[in-house]
């Protein structure tokens, strides 16, 4: 990725000032796009995990990396509550069918992580279980890195008063409400246990072949970047983009006639200038 030095500009509080930011995001977003063409040409099969306590930020990091990407090539995998027939089986396997194929780039949006905080912290498996998982997740990973996929794992890491004040937000936002679970209000009763969760995982699963990288995600538009800058310096790709295409011309037929517009049931033009009589006078005027 080519780098070009921009003078940035900071608020007050040292955020980055939003025009820059959109600026910058949008240089990053382009570079994405190009990296997304190399791993379709080059049959690439790349992992990206996205951990991180509630509110830290992950599905607004994610967001901003799929935005312009062809959803076929860069899929988002965010998984509900096991089943019950899941619960029955091996750990990992209900993963295993949505790692990518060659030309893919997977987002998990929380994984097979959820073993060493979650359901650890809140008792939803057994000792154990998560200790099977401990031993069995590094070998898990090599195999997946021995196979040919790229895994990348990021932890995003917020401050206790940072995460009370998103929640506080999000509980006074009714467009936002709903990402406030019960489940995240009980982390913040455990907020010490999980930071013991978190750093035992690290010490089984921050490995040479899967390490763990950390973004700081206390202001959100520099996790976002951070992130995003970081994730293109690990693939080293090349400009693949397509060069503008030549249009064909529109095909026109004079013996064809388009049937009334007053036999199609429009939605009424609440929003925009043209009346529905006038979309009908410009309808009538084309060939």
């Amino acid at each position: 990725m080519s780098e070009e030095q921009t003078p940035l500009e900071y608020t007050a509080s040292g955020k980055l000032k939003a025009a820059h930011y959109n600026q910058e995001l949008a240089k990053l977003q382009q570079e994405l796009v190009k990296l997304h063409y190399w791993i379709k040409e080059k049959g690439l099969k790349v992992v990206v995990i996205f951990e991180g306590r509630d509110a830290a930020g992950k599905g607004g990091v994610i967001k901003r990396i799929t935005q312009r990407l062809n959803p076929r090539i860069a899929r988002v995998v965010a998984l509900g509550t096991p089943s019950d027939r899941e619960k029955q089986q091996w750990y990992f396997q209900r993963y295993v069918p949505h790692l990518p194929s060659a030309g893919e780039m997977v987002l998990f949006d929380r994984s097979w992580y959820n073993r060493a905080g979650v359901e650890r912290v809140m008792g939803f498996c057994t000792d154990d279980e998560y200790r099977d998982f401990m031993r069995t997740c590094p070998e898990f990973e090599r195999m997946l890195v021995r196979s040919g996929i790229k895994l990348i794992k990021y932890w995003f890491s917020v401050s206790d008063e940072e995460q009370e004040k998103r929640f506080r937000v999000r509980n006074t936002d009714p467009t936002r409400r709903w990402k406030l679970s019960p489940m995240d209000l009980e982390s913040r009763s455990r907020w010490v246990e999980y930071s013991r969760a978190k750093d035992a995982m690290f010490m089984y699963t921050d490995t040479d072949k899967a390490p763990w990288y950390v973004v700081d995600a206390n202001i959100k538009r520099h996790a976002r970047l951070n992130c995003i800058h970081h994730l293109l310096s690990l693939i080293p790709y090349e400009n693949l983009t397509p060069e503008p295409i030549e249009l064909p011309p529109r095909q026109r037929d004079p013996g064809y006639k388009r049937p009334p517009i007053t036999s199609q049931k429009w939605v009424p033009a609440v929003y925009g200038k043209n009346s529905y009589e006038e979309q009908v006078q410009e309808r009538n005027k084309q060939p």
